[in-house]
């Protein structure tokens, strides 16, 4: 290879490492909006145009000192990563909060790592390296707490009192829940089993996964994250559960539809809007849907 051909890769190889490894990334989104993107910390956080809500709620947000005191310690022995949106509002107002805490503590910030997703349909709560792999990050902003490189638990979307309270609950005790437990649950059981061997439990896990489930909006969440991380299988499962636990409600149906539209499975997709219109006989996308559908079946 002659030599200006390598200096050539050399350079190429330099420059997309050194894109990958950039702090605090500004990139525009779907609805060209500024938003953050990879590794980010407190400095991205405090840069325009997201300082105006970081700083606002960093500096309202008035710290339990007495509950700190009782974690501070033990808090240095945990490294923590944070997933966010700074399209998200809840992450645009638990964040800052979260730091605020984290600084009351004397934490050493460099064992926390912070990164910031994107919201496209292509890349749903991803980042672009692919940091939340094999996390289950389906709601942001998510913080995950390690010892010995191990996770212990992790707080989702909001506190379930606040920050001080349950990072208590955390460090001292074992008895801390996340928020959407039923979504972990149901996370690690398509880790370990087959669709095929869930399906003949279902009965069982939809009792289950009832008494924990608090919206449709849980599963559905979670079935989106997989179905935009192209996997389509185990979307289509959440989501025909999610049916089962709110059979009422076409939103679930709509997805589900969405889903196998996806997949090309035409038939399904087309049974399924249909049951959205059973429930919501005007509903514009239904409609479109099937009128789609049907163009689609007349030109084969």
């Amino acid at each position: 290879m002659k030599r200006t051909a390598v200096i050539t890769v050399i350079l190429s190889l330099c420059l997309s490492f050194g894109y990958a490894q950039t702090l605090n990334n500004i990139v525009k989104d779907e609805g060209n909006k500024d938003m953050l993107l990879g590794k980010i910390d407190k400095n991205g956080l405090q840069t325009a145009p997201f300082n105006e809500w970081f700083n606002k709620n960093h500096d309202d947000y008035i710290v339990n000192s007495s509950l700190v005191k009782t974690f501070k310690k033990d808090l240095k022995n945990y490294t923590i990563k944070a997933f966010l949106g700074t399209w998200c509002g809840d992450s645009k107002k638990e964040v800052p909060r979260f730091y605020k805490v984290l600084e009351a503590a004397n934490y050493p910030m460099n064992q926390l790592e912070v990164f910031a997703l994107d919201h496209s349909k292509t890349a749903y709560k991803k980042g672009p390296n692919g940091e939340e792999k094999g996390l289950n990050i389906h709601r942001v902003p998510t913080f995950i707490f390690y010892k010995d490189s191990k996770e212990v638990n992790r707080i989702v979307e909001h506190p379930k009192e606040t920050f001080e309270r349950d990072i208590q609950s955390i460090i001292t005790t074992d008895r801390y829940r996340q928020n959407y437990i039923a979504v972990d649950y149901l996370h690690s059981l398509l880790v370990e089993k087959s669709i095929d061997s869930l399906k003949t439990i279902e009965t069982d896990l939809t009792q289950k996964l009832g008494r924990f489930v608090k919206s449709s909006s849980e599963l559905n969440t979670f079935g989106y994250v997989l179905l935009r991380s192209k996997q389509i299988e185990k979307a289509l499962y959440v989501f025909n559960l999610n049916t089962k636990l709110y059979p009422y409600k076409h939103s679930v149906y709509d997805s589900l539809a969405e889903a196998f539209f996806i997949a090309e499975n035409y038939s399904e997709a087309f049974r399924n809007y249909y049951k959205v219109l059973s429930i919501i006989p005007d509903n514009e996308n239904a409609l479109e849907m099937v009128d789609k559908i049907k163009k689609l079946n007349s030109l084969k």
